[in-house]
């Protein structure tokens, strides 16, 4: 069988392909891969899968706006960090979820579902699943996948000090001072953050409030921050010129 992975996180992309190599489930003959909604649509235009595992946000907006362009009659197997609002969808229909950050005996469970429901799939309570989650879509990413040695670790917003790049890649660093490379771009990551906890200062640095130790006024113009922990990459955080009225009144709330 034929199976589409909808995912924009490379860490995750792999680590799901690993385990469908190695699972015995149900025989997969072709594993395509989608990094991005544009991506998805331009293949499901033209051609089908058996399977899909699909996230729900990516880097150039919400997978479900997949389903507005083309016709998709394929079980769905998503995969999402909101148990919030996922539990409470899928509960009620036959489609299964995977919520992240997922285990081997996860992947399996799911797999077992879609074995047992793949005779009398129903494409209308997929469909109803969709509508039910667009309705819930402008929720924002309140946990973080990285990746620790051969696991994934999910790190929520509040434990997030700060997102910074450097040269080619971004990293995120945690409140007691762990660096991890996560997959995503500054321009592209802001858009999924909570806007009340997070503020971009610059080109380089996305910051949690909470990660501010100081706050130094050198003049109108040229306001710095120190950041706790310290970061690896540079011992001076400037706010842009053009961001700091913005980002004063941001602290102020």
């Amino acid at each position: 069988m034929k199976i589409a992975i909808i995912e924009d996180e490379l860490l995750a992309v792999n680590y799901l392909k690993g385990l469908l190599d190695k699972q015995d489930i149900v025989p997969v003959t072709e594993i395509v891969i989608f990094r991005s909604k544009k991506q998805a649509i331009e293949f499901f235009g033209n051609s089908s899968a058996d399977l899909i595992f699909m996230d729900i946000h990516l880097g150039d907006g919400m997978s479900l706006e997949i389903f507005e362009q083309v016709e998709l009659f394929t079980p769905v197997i998503f995969i999402t960090a909101f148990d919030e609002y996922a539990m409470k969808v899928f509960k009620h229909f036959t489609i299964d979820y995977l919520l992240k950050p997922f285990e081997e005996e996860d992947l399996h469970q799911a797999l077992q579902k879609f074995v047992s429901i793949r005779n009398n799939f129903d494409p209308e309570l997929t469909l109803k699943s969709i509508s039910t989650l667009q309705n819930r879509s402008s929720e924002i990413m309140k946990r973080f996948m990285v990746r620790e040695g051969n696991k994934l670790k999910s790190i929520d917003e509040h434990h997030t000090a700060y997102f910074f790049a450097s040269g080619k890649y971004l990293f995120l660093t945690t409140m007691d001072n762990q660096t991890y490379i996560y997959d995503d771009t500054i321009k592209d990551i802001i858009q999924k953050l909570n806007p009340q906890v997070f503020f971009k200062v610059n080109r380089k640095f996305i910051i949690n409030k909470e990660a501010i130790a100081e706050i130094i006024k050198h003049s109108s113009q040229k306001v710095e921050l120190k950041l706790s922990p310290k970061p690896e990459v540079s011992d001076e955080v400037f706010i842009s010129k053009m961001q700091i009225t913005e980002c004063m009144n941001w602290l102020k709330n």
